[in-house]
Parts: C-alpha cells; sequence; structure tokens
C-alpha cells in the first residue's frame, strides 16, 4: 500500500509539474536561434533600429485570404514584434474591394503599408533589408522642401491629369516631404530653405535669366532633379553644359521589351541597374515610356555615374516613332542619322563635393524621363520605388541598413555524375544487401539456441 501510495502521489507530483511548466510556458516566453549565422533572427542593425523607435507602427497588408502569403507575412512580422511588442498587423483582403485597391494603387498581392508617427511607405518586397530601411526612413523627423519649377507648363506637382505628378507627391509627403511651387519667372531666385529643385519636363522655353538662376543655384550646391523627354525644347542646354552632360537627339526604342509582353519597342522596360547606391539592391522592374538618351561631356566636372541604362538591343530612333510590332519588321537602326547603338544611358547621378560651408555632398539626376512619375505609371512595376530612391538619395536619405548574408555556406551540394552513382549502389543496393544479411545472421544464431 505504502508503494502504491508513492506512485499515486509521484504520478500527481509530475501531473503537476507539467501543468505548470505549460501554464508558465504560456505567460513567458524563451527562444534562441540556432541557426547558422543566427539567419531565423534580426540582425544587430535592425534590433538597434527598432530601439530608437518611441512610437508604435502600424502594418497594414494587402494579401489575399487564399493561399499561404498570409502566414509567411505575419510569421516575418512576428521577428520584429518579438523586439518592439506595439507593432501592430492587419490583413486587408484585396478581393474584397478591387476597385478600391486600385485607387490606392496597390498592384501585388500581399502589398505592405507601414506607418508610424502619421508617416507612411509602401513595401512590395518582403526582406529585412527593406523593411528595416522603411522603418529607417520613416523615423526621420526633418521635413524636407522640395521645389517644383512652375510656369513653365511642367507637370504638375499636386495636379490628377494623367500627365501630372499628384499620386507621387502625395507618396512623398506621407514620407516627410512638403512640396512647394517655384514661380521662377515671378520671384526670380531659389530660396535658401530649399532642400531640392525638381524641373519636370517643361514646355515652355524658360528665358535666359531663368536658366542662369538654375545654374547659380547649382554652382551654389543646390541638389538638383531634372526630369527632360525627347526632343523637348525647353531652353536648358546651358544648364545641360553646366552639368557636363547631353541628351541626344530621338526617342530610344527597346527591342528587348518583347520578353515583358511590350508590344511597342518605344515603352523601355528595365530589371537590370548600373551599380550605384540609388540601385543597390532593387529588384523591380522599372518602366520607361519613350524615355530619351542621355551622354555624358568630355572633361566633366562631375563624378557622373549611369543609373538606367537600356538593353544592347536598342537605339535612339531619330525618324517616325515606332508602333505596336513595327520593331522587327519597319524600322532599323541608321547611323547615317546619327542613331546610336544601346546599351544607352537614360538616368545619371552626378554628385561632387558642395561649395557650402558644410562641405557635404552636392546631388543631382537627370532621367530621359518624366512619364514614369507620372499618375498614368507610376503604379507600373517599381516605378514609385525607384522614384523614392531617387528623392532619398538626392535628399541624403540613402544610408541605408545593411544586413549580413547569414545563410548557411553549405546549403548547396554538388555531385558529380560519378559520385552518385556511387551514393546510388551503397543506399540501394549495398545497404539493403547488408541489412537483409544481418538479419537473416540473427535469425539462425537464435534458432541453433
Amino acid at each position: 500500500m505504502r508503494e502504491r501510495f508513492a506512485s499515486v502521489v509521484y504520478a500527481v507530483l509530475v501531473a503537476m509539474a507539467a501543468f505548470a511548466i505549460a501554464f508558465l510556458s504560456t505567460r513567458f516566453g524563451f527562444e534562441r536561434d540556432l541557426s547558422q549565422a543566427g539567419s531565423a533572427s534580426l540582425s544587430q542593425a535592425s534590433l538597434a533600429m527598432l530601439r530608437s523607435l518611441d512610437a508604435p507602427v502600424e502594418i497594414v497588408s494587402y494579401a489575399s485570404v487564399q493561399g499561404g502569403l498570409r502566414a509567411v507575412i505575419a510569421d516575418f512580422v512576428d521577428r520584429y514584434r518579438r523586439a518592439k511588442p506595439d507593432l501592430r498587423l492587419r490583413f486587408v483582403d484585396p478581393e474584397a474591394d478591387p476597385n478600391a485597391m486600385r485607387a490606392a494603387g496597390i498592384s501585388v498581392d500581399g502589398e505592405l503599408e507601414i506607418r508610424y508617427k502619421e508617416r507612411s511607405e509602401r513595401l512590395k518586397v518582403l526582406s529585412e533589408t527593406e523593411f528595416s530601411n522603411v522603418l529607417l526612413r520613416l523615423s526621420r523627423t526633418r521635413e524636407r522642401i522640395v521645389a517644383f519649377l512652375e510656369g513653365e507648363g511642367e507637370r504638375q506637382p499636386l495636379g490628377k491629369a494623367n500627365a501630372d505628378l499628384g499620386q507621387f507627391v502625395a507618396v512623398l509627403a506621407d514620407r516627410g516631404l512638403r512640396a512647394v511651387p517655384l514661380p521662377l519667372a515671378h520671384t526670380g531666385n531659389v530660396p535658401e530653405n530649399t532642400d531640392l529643385v525638381v524641373i519636370a519636363n517643361p514646355r515652355v522655353e524658360l528665358t535666359p535669366a531663368m536658366t542662369a538662376e538654375l545654374i547659380d543655384y547649382v554652382d551654389r550646391g543646390g541638389n538638383l532633379l531634372w526630369l527632360t523627354e525627347p526632343d523637348e525644347k525647353a531652353g536648358l542646354d546651358a544648364l545641360a553644359k553646366a552639368l557636363s552632360i547631353r541628351v541626344l537627339a530621338g526617342t530610344v526604342v527597346d527591342a528587348s521589351g518583347s520578353a515583358f509582353g511590350l508590344d511597342d519597342p518605344s515603352f523601355v522596360a528595365l530589371n537590370k541597374y548600373p551599380a550605384h547606391a540609388i540601385t543597390r539592391g532593387f529588384l523591380l522592374t522599372t518602366l520607361l515610356p519613350q524615355p530619351a538618351a542621355l551622354a555624358q561631356l568630355t572633361d566633366a566636372q562631375w563624378d557622373i555615374k549611369p543609373i538606367l541604362q537600356s538593353s544592347d538591343k536598342s537605339w535612339n530612333e531619330t525618324g517616325h516613332l515606332p508602333k505596336a510590332g513595327e520593331a522587327s519588321e519597319k524600322i532599323r537602326q541608321d547611323a547615317d542619322a546619327g542613331e546610336i547603338p544601346g546599351p544607352l544611358d537614360l538616368a545619371f547621378a552626378l554628385s561632387r563635393l558642395s561649395p557650402r560651408p558644410d562641405r557635404r555632398e552636392q546631388r543631382i539626376v537627370v532621367v530621359g524621363d518624366g512619364d514614369f512619375l507620372s499618375n498614368s505609371f507610376l503604379g507600373n512595376g517599381g516605378n514609385r520605388e525607384f522614384g523614392q530612391r531617387v528623392f532619398d538619395w538626392l535628399l541624403g536619405d540613402d544610408d541605408q541598413i545593411t544586413v549580413p548574408d547569414r545563410s548557411a555556406p553549405d546549403r548547396a551540394l554538388e555531385l558529380s555524375q560519378a559520385q552518385l552513382g556511387v551514393l546510388s549502389i551503397v543506399f540501394l543496393v549495398a545497404l539493403p544487401l547488408l541489412l537483409a544479411a544481418t538479419g537473416t545472421l540473427i535469425w539462425w544464431r537464435r534458432r541453433r539456441r
């Protein structure tokens, strides 16, 4: 009886201990990342960034109910929530109201909208590098003044017409940038508190005085974004010369667009980019409708780097603009007409030491297309994200969190045909025979006893 009582007491104590452990596990957590180089947890840079955030973060994911995408996103966000408990995630089904999603510019299933302190930014690529850098940019509190040249037929920064930039400027406003008009014909100069001047495709030729003021602004160390178009007559040749560049004649056509499903060869799609801070780690496709090609002048006074380039199947078409399906049938490159074979530079990033007292780096970007940021084409591919990167670099907000490669070095096993043959013989022939022989030997010995 004493032994039975002791057994019962022991069983009760074990059950109580198991219950206590189970209860405590719901109140207190402990985890340890045993994966190669900690690849299943956040990097130290991301953790340090999260500790600097002093307000809640809200994440909205526009992911469909079908499929396992929501579970993948929730598992990814949980890494951040464990380090920052006031980070919240909610899902919105894009199929419940497709019209509202299109109006909001949602084009990718699972696209994230990250909100912090009345600012927000969209994210299409789910990775620690991209996610952490969005939070880093949203945490910067200083308001930046972006002046858009107006009065000469430019794209309107707040306009809703197809050619205007209203949707993109709204994105900039969510990220702490304030767009203001710059009627240079009336003011005569660029205000000193301007962080960036944008020239968005003037349709009326600027006066020599306005061009001189823009050149003087650049000489004083100002940052500039210049969006130009093929054969644009804006009176900015002197500005182009001051920047050590020129705009080539004609419109770029690219026969490689068929790989992206484009029938019009004058629509150039890019998914490979020259190495630069703007393009580092950028994986999305950029669509440039009817861009102009750019070229560098000799003895440049700037450090000029291309950031967008067409393929080797392109050239600057100076004749009639091709229609859908004409790239291989009706138009050909004409060297006698000054048409240059690709790859052609479609955008430049210029930098030099600023003449201002702070001696910071002065930055300028020239793009041979303004349509890619317009209301009509902003939602195509990664146009919006590429535009954001351009503005981040121009405003000095390009400092990014670098996540080291923490993948296991031995995840890929490469074997020759001879090695595969040996493994096949061992596992399919030798090992089964060895097991059969061992079983037979054991059976024989037992039978002799």
